[in-house]
This record gives structure tokens, C-alpha cells and sequence, in this order.
């Protein structure tokens, strides 16, 4: 069955801890008076200390306990990225309730769906748009007895306010000091502690279900590497609904760092400069983005500067990731070039960035190759919902760019006769919610995961992930075709890319759909005369078709003849969320493009 397989001792860091709560508590114990997490007050940041974010957790845990609670009941947030999302999940989870999450822009039938199928008691509800969607499904949610809102005032009925909650549990409180501390050390690493949905690229959401022993093990993991500690701060942008994202909240348990926290996207950059993080952890396309935002800042001589710093600085990154030494000239001329152009870039990144993180989807070697030159490690890792978020991931000093390197500590991974990779050990699901065939088709009987993804093992146990299993297609002269690694090589080079999907099953040659990204061809329509037009109307005209098609044609000639794009076009918008075109962690349902796309795409073939 098993081509090659790799296992890792299990070293991670010693914790006495068998559940998230009382990770958590031990936590505060450590760490009391230190910063906890930092949020946006009125556009000013203000610091928690972890003894005053327990004191919260602690009122909110005991009001759930006074609303009813049980162990392992269910309770939703429907909310983005912030503070009291944290919060809530912490409390729950210290009220031995398991969380279940809901991301912001779900559609109000998917969070009906999402709440009836896990049996959600409870729901913590962002605000009113949030609101507005349970209101108008509540026939569809007879178990659903109350919703807390994050934003806004209770109704005295079915809807309570933050505050109204926290008082609850602090009267609780009063009356059973122990209450919470109690119901926290009861839970066994086993007990249900997360329920996520995948938001899937076709079909219903399935309710992945995450015991205690899942984060506590992802935690007490990244600690064993020794590379975070009390001193660092994190920016932390991802979707909390997201294993990537929750898995972070672990690691900052186990670690002790601070967490800035603001969940809009839009503001990533920003908040890097005014917060200086020294780690974040980021899905490739926002890599991608501040890649081409900075790429595309440069102009004549500086261009000419800056090209010349990148030639260098990628000599240097080759040279020292083989263990090689820079030669003198070299090395002066990269000291120089790293006072008048590396500084810059780093310093776009706030300045004190020891190392990030890539999750969630392939992330472009070139893209990797280029920051590393610039001095910002990305350090590259793979997982699923399934796995808690890690599994893999290359380490601070031993690292390989263009793989996600080693299996975690005390996991297996095999590759299996398809070439498939499959993963074992503590991280691993227990199931799909409510699904027991899809379970026994995703988990084998002797509890190896199939993750749906082709891969490679190199002798030292870097894995390089291939692409999906699905992914794959065959044209119609018998040859096979990987969408992901052309379309990934295609963000790399070109800028004003949005997005790329290649198609080509069962035909006799690829052809490719493209979007751009609004703010990068805006400002090359600045450049060229062009300032003000409308999207719309900039990706039909002649000028960007002929700068894009210059693009496919440096594309072409890096692949095989019959990988090549024979015809393409460029789609009036950019891919978005709100179309059903992408899921929340911003993965393509190719599909659903496929499906919306299909006369178009039927029409390159046609003689």
C-alpha cells in the first residue's frame, strides 16, 4: 500500500494540560500580568493582559453555565475576526461546550444549515446583519434558545447582549466560585471541543468534528520548536471560522505571545507597519498581493535598483539555503543593496519580522524565493479542517522553499500507490458531524486520513504537495495536466493577476479564465492613460489584453507543449465570495466558475 512513509518521535513540549480550558488557565497562571491580546478601541490600539482576558472568559463560561450548557453541546459564532470571538470560544470551551463556527459572509440558508445540523443550543452573533439572517430562518432552528450579540442590545427574549451574558455569569459566579474551574477539569482530551464546517468547493458544508486533544497537541507541538515565545506578537487577520486561524489561538496558549487582532483584509499592510509584528501567519494570495504591490511601486531608475537588488538578493538566498558561502563581492554588494532596498521592504512589514506563515493553498516557489531574498522567511506548512490546520511545516532553521516541510511531531505520514498523501496521529479528526459515511471513505480503518492530495517525500521527510487528487486532468491525447501548478506559476510572474483557472478535460488542448486584481490594473491604467476607466471596461480593451496575452505567452514557453494555453479571456469582475465564486478562506470553486463560465468556455473549442 504504502510507497514511502515518514514518522516523527513525538517531542513536543512537556504539558500537563489535557484540554483546551485548562491550557488555557495554566496560561494565565504563567503568564498573568503580560499582554494577551491587543484590539482596536476607537482606531487606538489597547492591550488585554491575560489575567484580565480571564477574568472575561471566566464571567462568559459561567453565564453559558447559567443559560444551561452541557458538555459537548453545541455553541455557534456567527462573527469576523475579533477579540470577543476569541473570547467566546475560549468560554466556551471552558464551559466544556464545544464551538461551533460560522464564517461572517455565509449565506443565511448555509447558516441555518450550519446551526440545525450541529444542534446549536446557543449562537454568538457578530451584530445585526448577523442577527437578521437567524431571524429570518428561525422556523428552521427549533433548538436554537438564545443568540448573544458581540454588537447591540439584547431583546429581553431570544437575543441577549454581550453584556447581559458576562453580568449572568459573574452573578453565577458569586454563588459558585468554582463553577467554571470545575466543569474545565472535567473535560477529557477526547471530549468534542470544535465543530467546523468546510465551506467546501461544491456541495453541502461538512461538520468536522475536533476533540480537545486536536488543539492541545497543535499547540504543545508548535511550542516544542522553540521559535515563538512571551516576547513575540502576532498580527492575526485570519478568519477565526477557520482551522488556520483557531489553530493560532492554540499555539498562542501554548507560547505565551500577544495577539493584535483585526480581521480586515484590507488593512493588513497597514496594520503591519503600525503594530510591528514579529510573525503572522497568511494564506499565499496575500503574500501574492503585497508581492505585486511592491513590485509594482518601482519606476525608472529606482526599477532599475530595485531589479539589480533582487538579482543579487536572490544569489545570496540560493547560495546560503545550499549551504554555501557568499563570496566577497557579493556579499558587499548585497550589504548595499540591503541598506537601500531590502530595509524598505522589510520595514512595509513593520520592521521586526523574524518569520511568517503560509497555509491554506499552495504558495508560489517564486513568491517564497522573493522574500526570502528580501530577508522575510516564509515558512511554508500543510493541513486540512481534518487535521486540525497543521500537520506539516518547515522549521525556522531547517527549511526547504517549494516544500511544506516536515510531518509534525509524533504524526505519520505515508504516500500511498496513487500517490496520495495520507496523515496519522493526534490531530486527526474523529469524524465528519452527522456523516458516517463520508467518514469511513475520508478515514481507513486503521485511522489514516486521505487527504485528497498528491504529493512526494524527499529522503529527509520534506513533503511537496503535487496537487489534488481531483485536481488532475487528462486531455484528450491521454496527457496529464495540473491546473494548480500552472496557475500558480502564472500569479508568480504576472502582477495584475487576480486569479487563473486552466481547463481541458477530455479536450484536445488547455485554455484559461482570468481575473485582475481591481487595485493593481487600476493603477497600471494610471500608468497608462487609461486612469478612471472601469474594470469592465479596462480588461476588454486592446492594451490590457495585449499586456495579459505577453504574460501567457512568457507562461507558455515555461511548460510543456501540451500544457500550454491555446486560447483564454479575461472575465469582467474578479472573483468574490459574495458570488459563490470563492469560500471564505478564499480557495476557487472551480465549479461554480466552470458552471457560470460554461458557454464561454465551450466556445474556444468551437471551429
Amino acid at each position: 500500500m504504502s510507497i514511502d512513509s515518514q514518522e516523527r518521535p513525538g517531542t513536543t513540549s512537556e504539558s500537563k494540560s489535557v484540554n483546551v480550558a485548562t491550557m488555557f488557565f495554566d496560561r494565565v497562571e504563567k503568564s498573568a500580568q503580560r499582554e494577551a491580546f491587543r484590539r482596536l478601541e476607537n482606531g487606538t490600539w489597547t492591550s488585554l493582559t491575560w489575567q484580565q482576558a480571564a477574568e472575561q472568559v471566566e464571567a462568559l463560561a459561567a453565564g453559558l453555565l447559567a443559560l444551561g450548557v452541557e458538555s459537548e453541546q453545541r455553541v455557534g459564532i456567527a462573527s469576523g475576526t475579533r477579540y470577543e470571538w476569541i473570547l467566546a470560544d475560549l468560554a466556551i470551551m471552558c464551559a466544556g461546550a464545544a464551538t461551533t463556527t460560522v464564517y461572517p459572509t455565509t449565506n443565511a440558508g448555509d447558516t441555518a444549515y450550519i446551526l440545525s445540523d450541529s444542534d446549536s443550543r446557543f449562537v454568538f452573533a457578530e451584530d445585526e446583519a448577523q442577527l437578521e439572517k437567524l431571524h429570518d430562518n428561525r422556523g428552521d432552528l427549533p433548538g436554537l434558545e438564545k443568540v448573544v450579540l458581540f454588537d447591540g442590545e439584547g431583546d429581553g427574549d431570544w437575543v441577549l447582549s454581550l453584556g447581559d451574558v458576562l453580568e449572568l455569569g459573574r452573578q453565577h459566579l458569586e454563588q459558585n466560585p468554582s463553577a467554571v474551574r470545575d466543569r474545565s477539569a472535567a473535560i477529557t482530551s477526547d471530549q468534542l471541543a470544535t465543530l467546523i464546517y468546510t465551506s467546501g468547493t461544491t456541495g453541502k458544508p461538512k461538520g468536522v468534528r475536533l476533540a480537545h486533544r486536536a488543539w492541545v497537541y497543535e499547540g504543545d507541538t508548535i511550542a516544542g520548536f522553540g521559535i515563538l515565545d512571551e516576547d513575540d506578537l502576532q498580527l492575526l487577520w485570519l478568519p477565526l471560522a477557520h482551522a488556520f486561524g483557531k489553530v493560532l489561538i492554540s499555539a498562542q496558549l501554548a507560547c505565551g505571545f500577544a495577539s493584535a487582532i483585526d480581521g480586515r483584509v484590507d488593512k493588513i499592510v497597514e496594520n503591519m507597519g503600525t503594530v510591528k509584528p514579529t510573525f503572522m501567519g497568511a494564506a499565499p494570495r496575500i503574500f501574492e498581493k503585497a508581492h505585486a504591490k511592491v513590485v509594482m511601486s518601482q519606476h525608472g531608475v529606482k526599477e532599475k535598483l530595485f531589479n539589480a537588488a533582487f538579482a543579487v538578493g536572490r544569489q545570496v538566498s540560493r547560495r546560503r539555503r545550499e549551504g554555501k558561502s557568499v563570496p566577497p563581492p557579493l556579499a558587499l554588494a548585497h550589504s548595499v543593496f540591503d541598506r537601500l532596498v531590502f530595509g524598505k521592504v522589510r520595514e512595509v512589514f513593520g520592521g521586526r519580522i523574524r518569520f511568517m506563515i503560509s497555509g491554506s493553498a499552495p504558495l508560489n516557489r517564486d513568491i517564497a524565493e522573493w522574500f526570502h531574498a528580501a530577508g522575510l522567511l516564509i515558512l511554508e506548512g500543510y493541513g486540512l479542517t481534518e487535521t486540525a490546520a497543521g500537520a506539516f511545516i518547515n522549521r525556522l532553521e531547517n527549511y526547504r522553499l517549494g516544500t511544506v516541510g516536515q510531518v509534525f511531531d509524533g504524526s505519520e505520514v505515508r504516500i500511498n500507490d496513487d500517490g496520495e498523501v495520507q496523515i496519522k496521529g493526534p490531530c486527526v479528526m474523529d469524524g465528519y458531524h452527522n456523516l458516517p459515511d463520508k467518514t469511513a471513505e475520508t478515514l481507513t480503518e486503521d485511522g489514516w486520513l486521505r487527504t485528497g492530495d498528491r504529493g512526494q517525500l524527499d529522503d529527509d521527510g520534506f513533503l511537496t504537495i503535487t496537487g489534488r487528487l481531483k485536481e488532475l486532468f487528462k486531455t484528450s491525447g491521454g496527457k496529464y495536466v495540473a491546473p494548480p501548478a500552472i496557475e500558480g506559476r502564472f500569479m508568480a510572474m504576472c502582477p495584475y493577476a487576480g486569479h487563473m483557472l486552466v481547463f481541458g478535460e477530455s479536450r484536445n488542448f488547455c485554455v484559461a479564465l482570468l481575473t485582475l486584481d481591481p487595485d493593481a490594473i487600476s493603477s497600471w491604467a494610471d500608468e497608462h492613460g487609461m486612469g478612471g476607466t472601469p474594470y469592465g471596461e479596462l480588461v476588454k480593451s486592446d492594451r490590457v489584453r495585449e499586456m495579459i496575452g505577453e504574460y501567457i505567452d512568457r507562461l507558455n514557453s515555461e511548460l510543456n507543449r501540451w500544457e500550454t494555453i491555446k486560447k483564454w479571456a479575461i472575465l469582467d469582475h474578479d472573483l468574490s465570495i459574495e458570488n459563490n465564486e470563492l469560500t471564505p478562506s478564499l480557495k476557487v470553486k472551480r465549479s461554480v466558475v466552470e458552471e457560470k463560465q460554461k458557454d464561454l468556455l465551450d466556445s474556444f473549442y468551437q471551429r
